[in-house]
């Protein structure tokens, strides 16, 4: 192949089997989402302890929530405008050092300030780390299992919730919250280690810049494809559909509606899950049980969302986005009504409600990489994940009054939120289309 004649990464990529190659790479993304959920669920764990070893009310904690979710926001927004511009490996690794080195941190704090100073930059880090994540795992995958392989890296927000569940039962009655913190810092920071020498950067993105061609030439022989020195790339489906600038990209004709509605989406589902991630084990307690019982309650909950996204993504893989996303956010809605309006019912059956949610927020992510082109993939899905940390910010205020108004107040608020997103799905108009085996392309770009 010469110049005159590029090579199709996209086509290659859609077009040929899923190597182990590319799988670790998404196992690797995948891991990195697991230590961001576990660090994101942290501090709605340790406040019962740390309201009693502080003597402060729960209100004052809204500030914290609040601080970590302005973090998160801007972190989503840096990360990937940064992963479409140095690589998602980069961004993927600085936001993995950052929440890692913040809350190693956090167990130091000494008072509601510094925490929540502490709590900011963690929050900008486990913010930047999904959009980046969830891209590597996008462009790593063929076409026809991609929906599969972003729902199994996002639903490893609530496998990190689960471990951080299970971890702060056993830890905070036998160490306490800053043993807990230590834990969940030290981690990803090895792990950012195993990164930087095992992570490789995404074929799509090393397409778009041709000073790293020879690093997308050796990648391309990992996957048993030789390249000649002087090939040219190219991603011809990914770039007709780029406009001129990243916002004509994300807001320009045809993409509009779709990115509002998607925002919006990330609005109403990022406001329940991290009401439920930062308030659920205080409302618990407000009822009387003790620190184990409220930490399991939330890992019952990431629990059945493991299920839920891993059922969605399938379904979706199946059927197209719109009616699945549709229909587990109209269950998001009415498992929330329905739990709220009987307190006898055991904490497991948060597990059902979580399932509906972790089903639309994984997914969401999933319909994001569908949206929008390699040149913004990362900031399209950096930016709506942004907008969403507005929806944490109303959950982080209105959380502890929630939680003092009782059981049902705080269950139909996450109904209505949830069918907003119901909403929002139905207005999309570029959902992920059903499979069809003649779209299915086997062959690559001939060398």
């Amino acid at each position: 192949m010469n110049l005159e004649t590029p090579f199709d990464i996209g086509k290659y990529l859609d077009g040929s089997p899923w190597t182990a190659f590319q799988r670790t790479a998404v196992l690797l993304a995948a891991i990195a989402v697991v230590f961001d959920g576990f660090d994101n669920q942290l501090l709605g764990f340790a406040i019962p302890a740390m309201m009693r070893d502080w003597h402060v009310a729960r209100s004052a904690f809204s500030i914290v929530v609040a601080v970590g979710f302005v973090g998160m926001a801007v972190g989503s927004a840096i990360a990937g405008r940064v992963g479409d511009t140095l690589g998602r490996k980069t961004a993927l690794i600085l936001s993995v050092l950052v929440f890692g080195g913040a809350t190693c941190a956090t167990a130091l704090a000494e008072g509601v300030t510094s925490l929540a100073a502490l709590r900011f930059l963690a929050g900008a880090g486990i913010g930047g780390a999904l959009p980046n994540a969830t891209t590597i795992s996008g462009e790593f995958t063929p076409a026809a299992r991609r929906a599969l392989a972003v729902t199994l890296t996002i639903v490893c927000v609530p496998v990190g919730g689960v471990l951080g569940g299970f971890a702060a039962a056993w830890i905070l009655p036998a160490l306490g919250w800053r043993t807990l913190f230590a834990v969940g810092g030290i981690a990803p920071l090895l792990f950012a280690v195993v990164l930087w020498l095992r992570m490789p950067e995404s074929p799509r993105f090393l397409a778009r810049h041709p000073e790293r061609w020879p690093e997308l030439r050796a990648l391309l022989a990992r996957l048993g494809q030789q390249m000649s020195p002087d090939t040219a790339f190219t991603d011809r489906q990914e770039q007709r559909g780029e406009l001129g600038t990243m916002w004509k990209s994300l807001l320009g004709k045809g993409l509009l509606n779709d990115t509002l509605y998607l925002w919006l989406c990330f609005f109403c589902s990022l406001l329940t899950v991290n009401m439920a991630f930062s308030w659920l084990p205080s409302m618990l307690a407000a009822e009387g049980r003790g620190l184990a019982e409220s930490s399991s309650g939330l890992a019952y909950y990431n629990f059945g969302g493991i299920f839920g996204a891993v059922l969605c993504g399938l379904w979706i893989s199946m059927r197209g986005s719109r009616w699945p996303l549709m229909l587990c956010a109209l269950g998001a809605s009415a498992s929330a009504v329905a739990i709220g309006l009987d307190r006898s019912l055991p904490l497991a059956v948060l597990g059902l409600h979580g399932f509906f949610v972790n089903a639309v927020q994984s997914s969401a992510f999933t319909l994001s990489n569908h949206i929008y082109p390699t040149r913004v993939r990362a900031t399209g899905a950096a930016f709506a994940l942004s907008v969403g940390r507005l929806g944490s910010l109303v959950a982080a205020f209105s959380g502890a009054w929630l939680v003092q108004s009782g059981r049902a107040t705080f269950l139909n608020f996450l109904a209505l939120a949830m069918f907003g997103a119901f909403v929002a799905f139905a207005l999309i108009r570029n959902h992920i289309p059903r499979p069809q085996l003649s779209m299915i392309d086997s062959s690559s770009e001939p060398i």
